[in-house]
């Protein structure tokens, strides 16, 4: 029997996850493109400082956030935020997941697009398209499944987000506690039961997020 705070947890995780793919997917979609498109000096250190958050500690991640978003922080003042704080929300959470996720994202991303014959952007631009119009009716669609499958798979990346999301976001119930959180707290109180409920929660979302990267990546 599944407890209220349990349910909580479970949709809090795919909010969190969700959100912060959707907050990131834009970003990572111009990363791709630019990759997979341009030549430019320093390119190779573009790629590098875009996929750090794949090899950082995910703390390393959240401790930059922390700094970032800090009251009074340049970029606090630049994005005109004022008094809001999004420290220790599900926002703060979000971020977190998203960012760790995004460089998943971006080699799924780049890929597609490299996939993509050129010639027929070429064409579609000789005929009068604009770079626009090309990219929504050539470019996207025909690398929509590898975009698809980088966004399930960053997806299934940002649903077992700790690191990050603790140190930004901390581990609030109902707030900001996350599956992995929630098997953390459960571990460290000694509810066992519990723990379990969230590991097999976690594996099966796990499953589901794999074999929907299979399929989109095998067809």
């Amino acid at each position: 029997m599944l407890h209220s705070e349990e349910i909580q947890i479970f949709f809090l995780s795919l909010r969190v996850a969700g959100i912060g793919i959707f907050i990131c997917l834009p970003f990572a979609l111009t990363a791709g493109w630019i990759l997979s498109r341009k030549e430019f000096i320093g390119k190779s250190l573009f790629d590098t400082l875009l996929s750090l958050p794949l090899v950082l500690p995910p703390v390393v991640t959240g401790y930059a956030l922390l700094f970032l978003f800090s009251n009074g922080s340049i970029l606090n003042r630049w994005l005109g935020l004022g008094s809001i704080n999004i420290l220790f929300t599900w926002i703060a959470a979000a971020l977190a997941a998203g960012i760790v996720s995004f460089p998943i994202m971006i080699r799924s991303i780049e890929s597609a697009f490299s996939n993509v014959d050129k010639n027929l952007e070429f064409v579609s631009r000789g005929l009068g398209a604009g770079f626009w119009l090309t990219f929504f009716k050539i470019t996207l669609p025909l690398s929509s499944k590898g975009i698809y499958a980088g966004i399930i798979l960053a997806f299934g990346r940002a649903i077992g987000e700790f690191g990050a999301t603790i140190v930004v976001a901390g581990n609030i119930p109902g707030k900001t506690q996350t599956l992995p959180l929630a098997i953390f707290t459960s571990l460290q109180i000694g509810d066992d039961q519990a723990a379990i409920r969230y590991i097999l929660f976690s594996v099966l979302l796990a499953f589901i997020v794999l074999i929907s990267h299979r399929k989109l990546t095998n067809n």
